[in-house]
C-alpha cells in the first residue's frame, strides 16, 4: 500500500477505533460508579447542574475513558502508519484537542482538568507509539 494512503487510514482508523473505546466506557461508567442522586449525566446540562455534587470517585472512569481510548486509538494509528510515535502523536493531539473543548463545554474541577489535559492524552499516546515500534 502507497505510504501516503497507510498514513490516512492509520489517522482515520486511530480516531475511529480510540473514539468508540472512550465512548463505551463513557456509557458504562454510570452502571459502574453511579452518579449522584439526580444528576443526570447524559446531558451537557445535567452535568453542569450536578458537577458540584460530583466526588473524585466519579472522575475516575472519565479520565480511564479518556486515557484507554487515546492509548487504542494510539496503538492502532502506530501499527498502521510509517511513522509510528508521530502518528501515536498525531492521535494524542486529536484526542487533546477533544478533551479541551469538552473542558470548555462541560467545567470541571480545576483538579481534574489539569490531570486530565495533562496525563490522558500525549503522555499516553507517547507510550502507544512506543510499544507498537
Amino acid at each position: 500500500m502507497h505510504p501516503i494512503l497507510r498514513n490516512i487510514l492509520a489517522i482515520i482508523a486511530g480516531i475511529v477505533f480510540g473514539s468508540l473505546v472512550n465512548g463505551a466506557i463513557i456509557m458504562v461508567s454510570g452502571n459502574i460508579i453511579a452518579p449522584p442522586a439526580g444528576v443526570d449525566l447524559t446531558t451537557e446540562e445535567g452535568l453542569n447542574a450536578g458537577m458540584y455534587l460530583m466526588e473524585p470517585k466519579h472522575f475516575i472512569l472519565p479520565f480511564l475513558a479518556h486515557a484507554i481510548g487515546t492509548f487504542v486509538g494510539a496503538y492502532i494509528a502506530a501499527r498502521i502508519a510509517t511513522k509510528k510515535i508521530a502518528f501515536a502523536m498525531v492521535i494524542g493531539s486529536v484526542f487533546l484537542t477533544g478533551g479541551i473543548w469538552m473542558v470548555m463545554i462541560v467545567p470541571s474541577p480545576i483538579w481534574f482538568t489539569i490531570v486530565d489535559l495533562a496525563g490522558a492524552y500525549l503522555p499516553v499516546a507517547y507510550f502507544a507509539g512506543r510499544i507498537a515500534k
